[in-house]
């Protein structure tokens, strides 16, 4: 037995043996590969194409590995601004040629140039070597990425030439093949609430949207005239669906339930995967002016972090060279069929036999440069609003046109404003003094402590608890208190590098401006009510659960499944469930309770109630866990006296389960709060980032695309800090009533 004994042990030392070796033979394998971090925002067919590729490059480049993270375009931005201003950031950014202008202002990527060699950019269309004021940003892989009319040729042989002749075969191709008085087909489908998707037109009725010198050009007739004919297309001709987002669109298409969508080169590779028949053709003529639409035209490529050292910047650089080479970017012309942007590439088999790609010269010769000037990301988004408030019927095309250009020249004032320091810096270093002193001297009893001679005995539970204590000060105090200094700054666009100490002037700004009070109104109805009905649906599955049930466990399960599932996706799921012509919700209301269908995503009331339905389906599950756990450390004896002495079910709720659960539900509520006033996603996603017109907008939402959209940081920042505030103040009131009860 002894010697069975000792062969295990020798057998147990092995295995530790190989095991310590293949540890350190992976650790030294990590040691010396390097990694490298792309991010990028293209769609799923493009990402297989590139995952190939920086596979192959990793198998051409021992020792270098490529990190491929995919973030949606907003999120990529954001996420880029502040990894990078950080000091951190991915190695290359891939994106479109419009964030160029942005982030060279910012100086958050660098000049490619004097990087590059003059034979390499000499093999690149012009259009993808993306340049501002004279640099060089970006390297396109990839030219284009402007609109078209896409059609299916087994519903439609030809497409349109003209507007008329786009109305007249989108009545014809719109059928309701069931009978149940909804089109299941329609004629034409696209993203039509978004800017982007809309500004084509407004060259077709004959003005560009923006002057040659950067100037927004939204007050004219044909700004009038374009919002007029989309609208028309909607509720004159019923041709396009009453609500589509991008998504709804390039669904409908892929199942062949609408005969003509107008969307973008990027998407060829999802249809001709989707096994779709498609053509391509121009945006058909305004038939009144004559004029063509002129879609953007402009470029995807490759930008690099300004952080990176001499050496890493050179393999970002290899990485780059490699991605725009003849053979990578044929790989995408194969699989997606994008046009190259190397010049070789053109005459290429590959494209020349492709007739999508043979018609794209055709296609952007009636196109505009996309402006890369950030002045545009004002445009886009005061043109949004105006845009969506005629689709909403609450604004008639003149007077949206006319606010339109007012808000934007307003927003570019903003964007591009230098603000200086005035008399209440000097009460802003007082505030920051006295916040030190006071700071100082109610940690100094602790610290006394820690200090003195007999704190021995401290050193060991102080030990256990520094990671934790480093911890928070690097993931909670260290951001709170940068936060709070960029909130007396002048941090925005123009000064990203170069901020400074100004004084009050944001929070004063904030609170003279009447929409902070407005969208503070709409917070404040958005957290009560919605942990009103945390609570009250919470507390009452607790009550049912609690009881003896067959399958509890199953049940608690599957009431705890909507907390579980990842926000972004309940979000995007239950957006889908409110559309107004495919939603169930609104099938149901029609089908079996004979009521209209409602414009859950169009209407600003009922938007918001969409998102508020949202947001209760993701946080009753949290208050049904406290609920449940306290109401199982309520001792039975209670209840069972109760019933002795007569009392009901109702009595023995309000006088016994009700005040021994409310220390439970209490701290559980303002936890909820908190949670509630900073759910972004919620609205964000559902709402489509506060539609209609801005007017879905809470506190969180409202912070983020000052930040981010509109680049104004230090006021972005003072919003928050005001935030928090007011939160602060509505958890110290609830917890110290709760502290008075519970003495």
């Amino acid at each position: 037995m002894i010697r069975r004994l000792g062969s295990t042990v020798l057998a147990a030392l092995f295995l530790i043996v190989l095991l310590l070796d293949a540890t350190l033979a992976h650790a030294e394998a990590e040691r010396t590969t390097e990694r490298l971090q792309l991010w990028h925002n293209m769609i799923y067919s493009h990402r297989e194409v590139l995952t190939e590729l920086t596979q192959r490059f990793e198998r051409e480049n021992p020792g270098l590995q490529v990190d491929v993270i995919y973030r949606e375009t907003e999120e990529l931005r954001s996420s880029y601004q502040s990894a990078v201003m950080g000091g951190s950031g991915p190695d290359l950014l891939y994106g479109p040629s419009d964030q160029v202008g942005p982030m060279a202002t910012m100086g958050i990527i660098a000049p490619l140039e004097d990087l590059l060699p003059h034979e390499f950019k000499s093999a690149i269309d012009p259009l993808a070597l993306v340049q501002y004021q004279d640099h060089l940003y970006m390297v396109g892989d990839k030219v284009g990425n402007y609109l078209m009319l896409i059609y299916n040729k087994q519903l439609l042989p030809r497409p349109p030439r003209t507007t008329d002749e786009l109305i007249q075969i989108g009545k014809k191709q719109t059928v309701d093949l069931n009978g149940d008085g909804r089109p299941d087909r329609y004629g034409l489908v696209f993203n039509f609430t978004e800017p982007f998707f809309f500004v084509p037109w407004i060259k077709g009725f004959g003005e560009s949207f923006f002057t040659a010198d950067g100037k927004p050009n939204l007050n004219t007739p044909a700004t009038i005239a374009a919002f007029q004919f989309i609208k028309d297309l909607r509720d004159r001709d019923h041709i396009i669906p009453a609500e589509c987002d991008y998504e709804m669109a390039n669904a409908l298409f892929k199942q062949g339930r609408a005969a003509m969508i107008i969307n973008g080169d990027w998407s060829w590779g999802d249809y001709k995967k989707a096994g779709i028949d498609f053509g391509v053709a121009r945006l058909p003529m305004v038939s009144s002016t004559g004029r063509w639409p002129a879609p953007l035209v402009g470029a995807t490529g490759y930008s690099l972090n300004p952080n990176l050292s001499s050496h890493r910047q050179a393999l970002a650089l290899r990485l780059l060279t490699f991605l725009n080479s003849e053979e990578a970017q044929l790989a995408f012309v194969n699989a997606v069929g994008s046009l190259p942007s190397r010049l070789s590439l053109r005459t290429n088999r590959a494209v020349t036999e492709n007739s999508w790609l043979m018609n794209s010269a055709e296609l952007m010769a009636v196109g505009e440069p996309m402006p890369v000037v950030p002045e545009i990301r004002a445009v886009w988004d005061s043109l949004r609003g105006e845009y969506q408030s005629v689709l909403g019927g609450n604004s008639t095309a003149e007077a949206a046109a006319a606010r339109a250009q007012r808000k934007s020249l307003k927003q570019i004032d903003l964007m591009n404003e230098r603000l200086e320091k005035d008399s209440s810096i000097y009460a802003m270093w007082l505030l920051f003094m006295g916040l030190a002193l006071w700071l100082f001297f109610k940690s100094w009893q602790g610290l006394r402590d820690i200090l003195n001679a007999q704190a021995g005995s401290l050193r060991f539970p102080l030990t256990l608890a520094a990671p934790g204590i480093i911890g928070i000060l690097l993931v909670v105090l260290y951001p709170f208190g940068f936060n709070l200094v960029l909130s007396f700054s002048n941090f925005s666009l123009n000064t990203f590098r170069d901020w400074s100490l100004i004084g009050f002037h944001h929070y004063w700004d904030v609170l003279t401006d009447s929409a902070f009070y407005t969208v503070l109104l709409k917070t404040l109805i958005w957290t009560f009510t919605n942990v009103f009905l945390h609570v009250v649906l919470g507390v009452a599955l607790a009550l049912v659960i609690n009881q003896t049930l067959p399958a509890k466990p199953l049940w608690r399960t599957l009431l705890i499944i909507p907390w579980a599932v990842p926000q972004y996706i309940t979000a995007l799921t239950w957006r889908s469930l409110f559309n107004r012509e495919y939603g169930p919700i609104n099938q149901f209301l029609t089908h079996y309770l004979h009521l209209p269908a409602l414009d859950w995503l169009s209407d600003p009331l009922l938007t918001f109630s969409a998102c508020l339905i949202t947001n209760v389906w993701l946080g009753f599950p949290f208050m049904m866990v406290i609920a449940l756990g306290g109401l199982q450390a309520i001792p039975e004896e209670l209840h069972e006296a109760a019933r002795v002495d007569g009392a009901g079910a109702l009595t023995r709720f309000r006088m016994i389960t009700l005040p021994l659960l409310m220390p439970v539900i209490k701290p559980a509520a303002v936890l909820g709060c908190i949670w509630t006033v900073n759910s972004l996603g919620v609205v964000w996603l559902v709402s489509n980032g506060g539609e209609p017109a801005d007017q879905t907008h809470i506190l969180v939402s409202y912070i983020y695309k000052s930040a981010f959209n509109l680049y104004r940081y230090g006021s972005a920042s003072a919003l928050s800090m005001i935030t928090f505030l007011i939160l602060l103040g509505l958890g110290f009131v609830l917890m110290r009533k709760e502290s008075e009860v519970v003495r």
